[in-house]
């Protein structure tokens, strides 16, 4: 599958897409040097979004997800920027009030950080909560798309 290290501001991103040119990864922590033409959408408007110029990704995504896992995502891209919601609110809006901890699991299962805002995703008590790419990133994230600094407890 074509992969682009993409050097973001929070550090470098893997970005993967599909022959069908669909996104299937974007994670966090990439080392390396690959580029592909196929990942220039991708790579635009993530610019955009660092730039603070996009709040809304318009992107084919093809992530491998269970079909729990892949309704939490779903509902996970409803999180409007610059808002946050709680593990119990996303089980709520799935249908399912006492999956928090799956909600949990599906969320640190996301394959396309930042495009399926789990950073958008806290605690009950208001706290910044497990993050792949670490608390400092989901801070940063917040605080870009929120323009306040994020507490990390």
């Amino acid at each position: 599958m074509p992969t682009t290290i993409y050097p973001s501001p929070i550090g470098p991103l893997l970005l993967e897409v599909d022959d069908a040119g669909r996104l299937t990864q974007l994670a966090f922590h990439a080392e390396g040097n690959a580029s592909c033409p196929e990942t220039a959408v991708v790579e635009r408007q993530l610019d955009e979004y660092f730039a603070g110029n996009r709040t809304d990704f318009e992107l084919e995504l093809a992530p491998k997800g269970t079909e729990f896992q892949r309704s939490v995502w779903s509902a996970l891209r409803e999180i409007p920027y610059g808002e946050t919601r709680n593990y119990g609110q996303i089980a709520r809006r799935i249908g399912n009030e006492k999956a928090c901890r799956a909600v949990g699991a599906a969320n640190g299962a996301n394959p396309i950080a930042i495009i399926v805002p789990c950073h958008r995703v806290i605690g009950s008590n208001g706290t910044l909560t497990g993050f792949g790419g670490g608390l400092d990133v989901k801070a940063k994230l917040l605080e870009l798309e929120t323009g306040t600094k994020a507490t990390l407890f």
